[in-house]
């Protein structure tokens, strides 16, 4: 499986959550003060749980098929048996890989952020933690979230002591700041979902054409039900995209077009968005959305 493949079914498995738990019809309600701080009140008594490989490795198995786990289980033996640092290095960069290539982020983390604590490099710390943000993003799994946002945090800036200015390393971190909200979770250093939104307009100051940024800054005004700055960011991040990655650009901004009422640049969206799916449960709720904004 390519990167460019994977970028698409990760951007379907994220989307296909969202759908899940959204009704078909009726717009979304925007919450009280008092419902604002009761989450958060919930979420900031929520205790970081400790979440190893294997707690990630046995759904990831099952997702993947008997063939595919032979090849980890395989590789998984190798490293217990191993006897030697070197040896069990090679097999957790082994491991890494092949969690990456059959697209499960969450135990490819793990394994990429026991290389880099081994050996310290910037583009493991990276990968380590582009990984945990792709784990928390495509889960539903409230225990795990936490700890996937706090090791996301934890990889991110040991990437930024390595590279201060390195911007892709300021956008995953300022990403795994804002997440901290959702999961519950405070950073022992000080790190804040709004120091975290401040890391990615200091991203888009530098470097304006900058697409993940743009596009995270749109999926959180989205979620924070700022309509109108999450579409004038989507579409920023929709001229910028690369063609295996329009496809949550353009679903969120149907979504902001809907919640404003907008039906007929919510339908246009919706449709473009429908035509890069290959995923027939995605494809028929959106289906859905377009014939109830036609109505």
């Amino acid at each position: 499986m390519n990167g460019k493949q994977i970028i698409v079914i990760a951007v379907v498995l994220v989307i296909s959550g969202y759908l899940y738990f959204q009704p078909v019809k009726g717009l979304t309600k925007p919450q009280t003060a008092k419902q604002t701080s009761q989450m958060a009140a919930a979420g900031a008594s929520r205790a970081t749980a400790k979440v190893t490989v294997d707690q990630v490795s046995a759904p990831a198995k099952a997702a993947i098929g008997a063939a595919l786990t032979a090849t980890i289980t395989d590789l998984e033996t190798q490293l217990k048996n191993a006897s030697s640092d070197a040896d069990k290095l090679g097999l957790q960069k082994k491991l890494a890989k092949q969690w990456f290539d059959d697209n499960q982020p969450a135990p490819a983390a793990f394994y990429y952020m026991e290389v880099a604590k081994k050996e310290n490099s910037f583009d493991d710390w990276m990968n380590a933690g582009n990984r945990f943000n792709e784990a928390y993003k495509g889960t539903q799994d409230t225990a795990v979230q936490p700890a996937f946002v706090a090791n996301a945090i934890a990889s991110f800036k040991n990437a930024v002591k390595l590279q201060p200015e390195n911007l892709d390393a300021k956008t995953g971190l300022g990403v795994a700041y804002v997440n901290e909200t959702a999961s519950g979770i405070t950073d022992p250093d000080g790190g804040s979902p709004m120091q975290g939104i401040m890391l990615l307009l200091e991203v888009v100051k530098k470097d304006p054409k900058n697409f993940k940024a743009n596009l995270n800054l749109g999926l959180f005004a989205f979620q924070s039900r700022q309509y109108d700055k999450a579409i004038s960011r989507l579409k920023t991040a929709i001229a910028l995209a690369p063609k295996e990655e329009l496809i949550e650009p353009y679903f969120f901004l149907a979504e902001s077009y809907k919640q404003l009422g907008e039906k007929k640049e919510a339908i246009e969206a919706y449709q473009k968005c429908r035509q890069m799916i290959a995923d027939p449960v995605v494809d028929q709720k959106i289906d859905q959305y377009i014939k109830e904004l036609k109505n």
